[in-house]
């Protein structure tokens, strides 16, 4: 999407189980793509910027939002802008790829992304990176071991996720 004056960003708000979720994007010439999707934040946490009147460029994002947490939707296909660095990009795009229902550790995402052990903590700062939870998955990334680690939006949130996709058994929870 084409940076310049005549790209407008948008701000919006989309119901989901957490609460309100923070949608963000950028609009040109007719054109729309996410920037972000942030979870609420705890109690206390900085207020978030007013939407703006005119929400229609998150239609097609609240239906996608919508049938995902109605157990409808495996894979999200809205058009994403995400800033980033070239190794952030890449470990988001990679994100794609760790199918619906399925988890993936972050030793194998490395793997994949042809990292060496010793860069693991890279692919784990740009997991946390990640601008847009739940459209690009890193709540799928968990420990070799098994274990449910750091999450931006709450280790309790990404197991909830984890058993809303079928990859956790609802007795973990």
């Amino acid at each position: 999407m084409p940076v310049g004056p005549s790209v407008r960003t948008v701000r919006g708000t989309c119901p989901s189980p957490f609460g309100e979720l923070l949608l963000t994007g950028v609009e040109s010439g007719g054109g729309f793509a996410l920037t972000s999707l942030s979870l609420p934040g705890p109690p206390g946490a900085p207020a978030v910027p007013e939407p703006d009147p005119d929400e229609r460029a998150f239609a097609e994002a609240r239906r996608e939002l919508d049938a995902y947490f109605a157990g409808r939707l495996t894979r999200f296909s809205l058009p994403l802008a995400p800033a980033g660095t070239p190794f952030q990009l890449r470990v988001w795009q990679t994100l794609e790829d760790v199918p619906y229902g399925t988890t993936t550790s972050y030793g194998e995402l490395a793997a994949r992304l042809g990292v060496s052990r010793a860069g693991m903590r890279a692919v784990g700062r740009a997991l946390g990176a990640n601008p847009l939870l739940l459209v690009r998955p890193c709540h799928r990334v968990i420990g070799a071991d098994g274990s449910l680690r750091g999450y931006a939006g709450g280790v309790e949130r990404k197991a909830w996720l984890l058993t809303h996709e079928g990859a956790l058994p609802p007795a973990l929870v």
